[in-house]
């Protein structure tokens, strides 16, 4: 094998290592390259987010339906307000469905659980701009851990 053989395969070696590497990178990131332009986005006020970060996933059953856009605070509540980018394909949410945020495991990362509400003839579909109105907020780990420890000193009483 030349010396120009050798140091094309170690570029070629190396290139690819680059590439594996900003794969992994964009996956880790939950960056979704695939911008889908047929998407709509609907608002759900919580009382507590927990550690929700913006392009957290939005989940129907494990399966990925669209996710979080945005994370402000309402001036009028002064609570969290979620924004859901939604995926255009998934358009046959009613209006009384339901989010709730959720944890992957004991430790791991956040993400809103969507529960699909019942459809009838009365019932409407959620459309770009409507409010989740039946919240459910995370569990915060620490506050569990406090009202363990505060029962337990008020059972030894």
């Amino acid at each position: 094998m030349s010396k120009q053989q050798m140091e094309l395969l170690v570029g070629g070696f190396i290139l690819a290592g680059i590439g594996a590497l900003l794969v992994l990178t964009i996956k880790v990131a939950n960056v979704d390259l695939s911008q889908s332009k047929d998407s709509y986005s609907v608002e759900a006020v919580f009382d507590n987010i927990g550690s929700l970060k913006v392009r957290s996933p939005v989940k129907v059953g494990g399966v990925v339906v669209g996710r979080v856009s945005a994370i402000e605070l309402d001036r009028q509540l002064l609570s969290p307000k979620v924004t859901l980018r939604l995926d255009g394909r998934y358009r046959d949410f009613s209006e009384n469905s339901s989010v709730s945020i959720l944890t992957s495991g004991l430790l791991g990362e956040q993400y809103v659980g969507l529960e699909p509400g019942f459809i009838d003839e009365d019932t409407e579909l959620l459309t770009d701009g409507d409010t989740i109105h039946d919240t459910r907020s995370a569990i915060v780990l620490e506050d569990l851990i406090g009202q363990f420890l505060y029962s337990m000193k008020s059972d030894k009483n």
